[in-house]
């Protein structure tokens, strides 16, 4: 097979600058040189070890760099969820060039056959890489390559986008994706079927591109608020859906955020703001009202607002803001303020603690998964112990039981 000279790449130009490439490149033209292919194999070879990369690297690390998306396709479909006919006509003369590192062994080029199935001392798995070379594995020519890149840049997202489902956010404003976010499964939140209903729906309608409302997500502790969010976000995340956690010192930051996920039209984002309250002498919530429903700039289409909290206001409440004496003027101002925050969120949740039943039911369901069937009589004595002996009844407390029965209990 004839390998044309990497130099014509267009959409993909970016990786010309990549050390491993610019090997590829001497090799391509320097011609039957063996110091030169063992030169690029000994980059190869560091980039690898780098990467964590396994199998056959050279193919491998081209789906890494397909996958990392720093190309002007890729940047086209993050920015409007679609690319146009001539930028698609482009990418497939890429992929031309392309295919034949992508069909070979690292051997058929470099001449050596140890990169052909490495073993890096540390592998790593990066999910949008596998997901890639799966779509790719179906694609028998560079046209149909083409499309599945194309399909894949569209669903999945390029980087650290396609990379990690949840983020934080770091000191700079930078997003980080957070490794091994736990996988929920909806279907194991017990209870509360009224409150996942109406979360679920205003969700879907979200990702259809319909209307939708910020969710404020109330009562008590322990009552799998959080968890349902998150279980969220592992359903619908291949759909396009990301969780971005924010910090309260960080909403000083939030309307530049919301401005910047406003740009990436592919994807939809929902800012979890967890056990959210603040004191009546803190002012972070102002920065909260304004993002919401209050600024000169709109809150982004592609941004919702999920917020958890204890507090049904969000802010601290005394009797003394209830009190005919208070030194404020006009008294209903100050009720005003404290409820202000919380109207800004269309849709409000309350989650009231669990009954017994639900609760026995909590703790039933999650043993069941481990393969264990307990007695009613004994689930209902051995739960209730576990209650009393701890702060009450809730979800969390359930899981903790479940926790302690697997590591002590079980043969």
């Amino acid at each position: 097979m004839e390998n044309k000279s990497l130099r014509g790449l267009v959409v993909c130009r970016n990786f010309l600058n990549d050390s491993v490439i610019k090997a590829l490149l001497a090799v391509q033209e320097q011609g039957d040189n063996p110091f030169g292919k063992h030169e690029a194999a000994a980059v190869l070879l560091e980039r690898a070890e780098q990467l964590g990369l396994s199998g056959n690297i050279l193919r491998q690390y081209f789906l890494y760099l397909l996958g990392e998306g720093n190309t002007v396709v890729a940047e086209a479909i993050e920015r409007s969820g679609k690319a146009g006919t001539g930028m698609t006509k482009a990418l497939l003369l890429d992929m031309t060039l392309l295919w034949p590192y992508l069909q070979q062994s690292a051997s058929d080029f470099l001449d050596v056959d140890f990169l052909d199935n490495y073993e890096p001392a540390v592998p790593k798995v990066y999910g949008y890489v596998q997901t890639l070379e799966t779509a790719l594995m179906t694609a028998s020519t560079p046209e149909e390559a083409t499309k599945a890149l194309l399909h894949h840049y569209a669903v999945y997202g390029r980087g650290k986008l396609a990379q990690f489902m949840a983020f934080r956010i770091g000191d700079d404003g930078s997003l980080i994706g957070i490794e091994n976010f736990p996988h929920l499964e909806w279907d194991d939140l017990i209870g509360y079927a009224a409150q996942k209903e109406k979360l679920l729906a205003n969700t879907t309608a979200f990702l259809a591109n319909r209307a939708a409302n910020n969710v404020l997500l109330t009562g008590s502790r322990g009552t799998g608020k959080s968890t349902a969010v998150k279980a969220l976000v592992c359903r619908y995340h291949e759909q396009g859906l990301r969780l971005i956690q924010v910090q309260r010192g960080q909403l000083h930051n939030l309307q530049q955020l919301m401005e910047r996920l406003g740009d990436i039209g592919s994807k939809k984002f929902i800012l979890f703001l967890d056990d959210l309250s603040f004191d009546e002498n803190e002012k972070e919530y102002k920065y909260l009202k304004s993002a919401i429903d209050g600024g000169v700039t709109p809150q982004p289409k592609n941004v919702l607002i999920y917020a958890t909290s204890n507090r049904r206001h969000l802010l601290k409440e005394t009797w003394r803001d209830r009190n005919d004496e208070l030194d404020e003027v006009y008294r209903d101002d100050s009720t005003n303020e404290s409820i202000s925050l919380s109207d800004r969120f269309g849709l409000i949740l309350h989650y009231s603690a669990p009954t017994q039943d639900e609760y026995l039911q909590i703790i039933a369901h999650e043993l069941k998964k481990a393969g264990i069937t307990l007695d009613p009589e004994e689930l209902r004595v051995e739960g209730v112990r576990w209650e009393m002996e701890h702060s009450g009844r809730n979800g969390r407390i359930a899981q903790q039981f479940v926790k302690w029965y697997l590591g002590n209990r079980r043969a």
